[in-house]
């Protein structure tokens, strides 16, 4: 089982930016696909952005343009660089890892989930 901790969350204006980070420890993560998932208040559960074993990435339609998921295997790290955040974008942004891949941005596969970082977007 993966250990998660997300962070790099935090209040913006509008227009700005955030890269949330995600470190991972335990055996042999780089095997797992991952994604970042949010959840705002009366909302349920949305994928965001995911990443397979391949780095081939995957994103809501939302975001598209704007967010860019990434992994670093050296500092055991997944990042979300976020750019032209909006007043929707709040939520509380959690970090998920898949061992068996190919659920995408679908919560119900993922298997090892952080305890997330808070995004607060001010318009």
């Amino acid at each position: 089982q993966l250990h998660l901790v997300e962070s790099g969350g935090g209040s913006v204006e509008a227009g700005g930016s955030l890269n949330l980070s995600c470190e991972f420890s335990g055996a042999t993560w780089y095997s797992h696909c991952m994604a970042w998932f949010r959840q705002s208040s009366g909302k349920e559960r949305e994928g965001v952005a995911a990443i397979d074993t391949d780095s081939i990435t995957t994103y809501a339609d939302f975001v598209k343009g704007r967010f860019t998921i990434s992994k670093d295997h050296a500092k055991n790290t997944l990042y979300l660089q976020m750019n032209s955040l909006k007043p929707e974008d709040s939520a509380t942004y959690v970090c998920a890892a898949d061992r068996f891949c190919g659920y995408g941005l679908r919560a119900v596969g993922y298997t090892d989930w952080g305890q997330g970082t808070q995004v607060t977007v001010s318009s």
